[in-house]
């Protein structure tokens, strides 16, 4: 067995994953160090890092002379250089599905508030007004679903959807047939997904693939009572091109949860939209998928350690370890 590791943690991370293999792990928080940036100075001291949304670069993993193993609490990785992790020989391994439920009711969520007008409608109470026809909604139920990916995060959606007497469609070019239930409808086009759906709700990750995936002519198919919703990353969504579309009516709404800079820089026109619901890249932030994350970021800490290769490693590949069930 080997000695004592030395841990990185992030900033903020639910105690009991820390706790779960503290017998081998001196664990250390970012928040100790005087900023983000002294604590990645200090990598070459570390066997683990934890990671949320700090940047693991070449740079960083260059200096990281004893690291092992990036463990990412959460599922996107365009934080971390997989291919320079791979270099160094250190495993890069994630949390997926964990926090797939949260990020779902958040989608869903931003959905509602999207159709009913929440976000003005708060505003107008709260500065003494009393106009409820100027707030009249849309119901969800009825309604198309085109859902952008068909990975856990999707899957989720679909099923609160479904509770709510939505139809759904899936563009996921990436999926078998079979890994399609027969009341989902594959759609082998993202613009045809557009067209076809009252909104779309993004569930990818950011690679060159996906990058302004959603544009001007996705977003003029989705049309102008068409609600694009975005829980997965900012980048995915072309931003001038949605700015461009609200303000001419060309579609109809938008929920947000991250942008292409977090966060979104003050004079992005995104943020003086009252057709437009904003919140802080928190979808897959709760209670019990914080939690989730934590211990399974641990664990596969702890695998690692053992000698082990986590079954979420994505450079299993490059690494000369065996996959631990």
């Amino acid at each position: 067995m080997a000695e004592r590791w030395e841990v990185l943690l992030p900033e903020r991370i639910d105690p009991s994953g820390p706790a779960s293999i503290a017998e081998f792990a001196r664990c250390t928080s970012m928040d100790e160090y005087d900023s983000r940036g002294a604590a990645l100075d200090d990598i070459g001291r570390y066997d683990a890092v934890v990671v949320r949304t700090a940047t693991i670069d070449a740079g960083v993993i260059d200096r990281a002379d004893r690291l092992q193993v990036i463990a990412k609490h959460g599922s996107g990785l365009d934080n971390v250089d997989v291919a320079a992790a791979s270099r160094r020989n250190v495993v890069v391994c994630n949390t997926p599905g964990v926090n797939a439920r949260s990020v779902a009711e958040h989608a869903i969520a931003l959905l509602f508030g999207v159709r009913r007008n929440l976000r003005t409608a708060d505003r107008h109470v709260r500065e003494g007004g009393w106009e409820r026809h100027a707030f009249a909604g849309r119901e969800l139920a009825g309604d198309s679903l085109g859902l952008m990916g068909y990975g856990s995060i999707a899957r989720e959606t679909a099923t609160i959807a479904r509770g709510i007497g939505q139809q759904i469609l899936a563009y996921d070019p990436h999926q078998a047939d079979e890994d399609f239930p027969d009341d989902v409808v594959r759609v082998d086009d993202l613009v045809d997904l557009c067209d076809r759906s009252d909104a779309v709700s993004i569930h990818v990750p950011l690679v060159e693939g996906t990058r302004h995936a959603i544009s001007t002519a996705e977003l003029a198919a989705l049309g102008e009572r068409g609600v694009l919703l975005n829980t997965s990353r900012g980048g995915i969504v072309d931003e001038p091109a949605l700015v461009e579309a609200l303000e001419g009516g060309v579609v109809g709404g938008a929920g947000l949860d991250n942008f292409q800079s977090e966060p979104p820089d003050a004079d992005n026109p995104i943020l003086d939209r009252d057709d437009v619901l904003l919140t802080p890249h928190v979808g897959g932030v709760t209670e019990q998928a914080l939690e989730r994350m934590s211990r399974r970021a641990a664990a596969n800490v702890r695998t690692v350690y053992e000698g082990g290769l986590p079954e979420s490693t994505v450079n299993g590949d490059a690494i000369d370890r065996e996959v631990t069930p």
